[in-house]
């Protein structure tokens, strides 16, 4: 059983149980497996050698199929019997583990919650790079619209922009009156 605290603060910290270290420590760790007190450096069940270690924890086996996290059931449990028994349970569906992939021609980026755009003219789900419908050839755009689309579309994949444009290429230009404006 460690010491606890100092003269003055008999309740403040304890002693590391670990014979080597007996290091006073304010903010002591009790291990769950043996009851000893430890210091930072040998709360670890490695580090103290706890003999109890194989006893706790809980330890998974993750299916190649689903990608699914079992739980063992028993410490010893064989990987192989886990994998049998979830096989069993009808609860293993290899359709869970693909991601769904960008439906735009040559893209392969997989879709995840954070890289998804919804194309509100088609309904079709695709990854942020061909959100605009010109990008994703959709089914959904109107006619009149999609020279203009296409030709954005082409000025975004050649890395024109508007800091970037240049005199007469389409872009915007400042009136004479603003331009020739003087502020003291």
């Amino acid at each position: 059983m460690a010491r606890r605290g100092t003269e003055a603060f008999p309740y403040l910290g304890a002693h590391c149980d670990e014979p080597d270290c007996n290091q006073l420590d304010f903010l002591p760790f009790d291990c769950d497996g043996c009851g000893k007190v430890f210091c930072a450096a040998h709360r670890t069940y490695r580090e103290h050698g706890c003999a109890k270690a194989a006893d706790q924890g809980r330890t998974v086996v993750v299916c190649p199929d689903c990608g699914d996290a079992i739980e063992r059931t028993a410490p010893g449990q064989d990987e192989k019997a886990v994998l049998e028994a979830h096989a069993r349970s009808r609860r293993c569906d290899p359709a869970r583990k693909r991601k769904p992939r960008c439906p735009a021609r040559r893209c392969k980026e997989p879709l995840t919650f954070s890289n998804t755009s919804e194309c509100k003219a088609c309904g079709l789900k695709v990854c942020l790079r061909h959100r605009f419908p010109a990008d994703h050839d959709c089914a959904g755009k109107s006619v009149g619209a999609s020279k203009a689309a296409a030709a954005a579309a082409a000025r975004r994949a050649g890395g024109e922009c508007a800091k970037d444009a240049k005199k007469g290429s389409g872009g915007w230009t400042l009136p004479a009156a603003v331009r020739n404006l003087k502020i003291f």
